[in-house]
């Protein structure tokens, strides 16, 4: 029964909607798209309420503006007593990418309360400012927001940056959130970028909350973490050295010597043809496509070539010339300074005894990145990293899924593929306090998967870690692994990998205070 004639059962008008926008034509076009949309919905709602209704006619709203928003005071636009919902879709800007206008936004942004810029407000990407200045705007209401973004501001170093000010100055939490998808562009070139959609607040902290996960399967969890799992809220920042009593990770010599030191198999062959004296000084090398994809590159290294040695050779000093011109034409004095000893890579840290290979970006469809032990006649560059010292036992717990759990979730991506870092993956992983009968069972394991991969010498890496060509033997041996580790660490083996990130944060929190 509707109470007099002026009554109207419809609550909702597109004179509630506000928004912000950079492009003229677009906001246009969102001015637009809300009267089309109104159409729509007076006629559905006709349908339900049994009654006509006279929109016409259409009124013109101001509500969409034109500007940089975040540059802009968004209670100019509406009071914050007055708003309900925040959402959008923000600009996809990796913080390599942004120009000089977008990061002086982010800048003025990201400040804390005495107006400083966040130490690493500078390498954040920029739908990050969307969030910081939502936050902002609904502290102490019940207003909730949420946001579709690139899937890096919950991956890596860029969580803490993003997340811990909105956490601990704002005390927002997260409400719901799906895991990354990968949005696909419509247009002719087919580009997609890797997503995820946050909802947040500052209420509502003690409530259920709804998990997407990668399918769009919702889950009700206690709580929703930065990195979207269910687990505490931490901050797994950079560090330089490792929580636990294990071996460094470092990375491996840095060449930067314009490609000058560096041969393929057939400049290598020609070579030792010309001037057979130059063989002792050509190394075979590695990096991440070399180790993963057997792929065989060679280095001149030079470090016990005498004066007389180098002097003797045409081609070595037609070479070292050119890495000493390149590291003069830079723009880096640190690189400049190098120029002084060009037969040499510009940082050395190659191991004198065997080292485990850890690559630096690994594709994400293997379940395990590949690593092992290499001998230190084979230098490795810096698209790897190294663990001298290391022993069985770091390498089958490095290989086993609680450290492969741990990396996908806190690791950044290069696209969609792993980026491996020792200064937030290796150095913050919690390492367990282990038996020795359970650590020789995991020398043991560990053991097994190497000598799996002997089983198949003619494969590379890429060929035995693919799921759908790995080797039944490997397989086993993994999961042989993978058991040993996880009784070690005390952990069911029925747990999920979830359930173990939820643990081994639980762990870091504690290892970290």
């Amino acid at each position: 029964m509707f109470l007099g004639e002026d009554f109207s059962p419809i609550q909702v008008s597109i004179s509630q909607f506000y928004g912000i926008e950079i492009n003229d034509f677009a906001v246009s076009v969102a001015r637009t798209a809300l009267w089309i949309a109104e159409l729509q919905m007076i006629q559905e709602t006709e349908d339900i309420v049994q009654r006509s209704i006279d929109f016409l006619p259409l009124k013109s709203y101001s509500h969409i503006i034109e500007g940089n928003a975040l540059r802009m005071d968004w209670e100019t636009i509406v009071p914050k007593e007055k708003l309900s919902y925040i959402m959008g879709n923000p600009p996809f800007v990796g913080y390599s990418l942004q120009s000089k206008e977008q990061k002086d936004d982010i800048l003025s942004i990201y400040v804390d309360e005495k107006g400083k810029p966040y130490k690493t407000a500078g390498k954040i990407d920029y739908v990050s400012g969307w969030y910081f200045k939502a936050a902002q705007m609904f502290v102490g209401t019940q207003t909730r927001c949420a946001f579709v973004s690139t899937n890096s501001i919950t991956q890596g170093e860029q969580v803490a940056s993003v997340w811990k000010p909105l956490f601990e100055r704002f005390g927002i939490h997260i409400n719901f959130a799906h895991r990354t998808f990968r949005w696909d562009s419509e247009s002719t070139s087919k580009a997609h970028v890797h997503c995820v959609i946050i909802g947040f607040s500052c209420n509502d902290a003690g409530n259920k909350k709804r998990l997407f996960d990668e399918e769009g399967n919702a889950k009700e969890v206690s709580n929703i973490n930065p990195y979207l799992v269910e687990a505490e809220n931490v901050f797994i920042e950079s560090r330089s050295k490792t929580i636990c009593d294990v071996p460094a990770m470092v990375y491996g010599n840095k060449p930067v010597d314009g490609g000058f030191l560096f041969l393929t198999k057939e400049e290598k062959d020609v070579f030792i043809r010309k001037e057979r004296q130059t063989k002792k000084f050509i190394r075979q090398i590695y990096g991440s496509e070399e180790y993963i994809n057997n792929k065989l590159r060679y280095c001149l290294w030079l470090i016990e070539a005498s004066p007389m040695d180098l002097r003797a050779s045409k081609q070595i000093m037609q070479r070292i010339d050119s890495v000493k011109n390149f590291r003069l034409a830079s723009s880096k004095e640190a690189t400049r300074k190098t120029a002084e000893t060009p037969t040499l890579f510009q940082e050395i840290r190659q191991p004198e005894t065997d080292y485990i290979i850890v690559p630096r970006v690994s594709s994400e469809r293997r379940r395990y990145v590949p690593m092992g032990f290499v001998s230190p006649e084979i230098i490795v560059n810096d698209s790897v990293q190294i663990i001298p010292n290391a022993t069985l036992y770091h390498f089958g717990i490095l290989t086993s899924n609680v450290h492969m759990a741990w990396m996908r979730a806190v690791c950044g991506r290069l696209k969609s593929d792993y980026r491996y870092s020792k200064d937030i993956v290796y150095n913050n992983f919690p390492w367990s306090e282990v038996s020795d009968e359970r650590k020789g069972k995991i020398e043991q394991t560990a053991q097994g998967i190497l000598d799996a991969r002997t089983l198949f010498p003619d494969c590379s890496l890429a060929d035995l870690y693919d799921e759908a060509t790995m080797p039944p033997e490997l397989r086993k041996a993994h999961q042989a692994n993978d058991r040993a580790v996880m009784q070690a660490y005390g952990f069911s083996l029925k747990m999920t990998e979830p359930q173990i990130v939820a643990e081994l944060m639980k762990r870091y929190r504690e290892l970290v205070g």
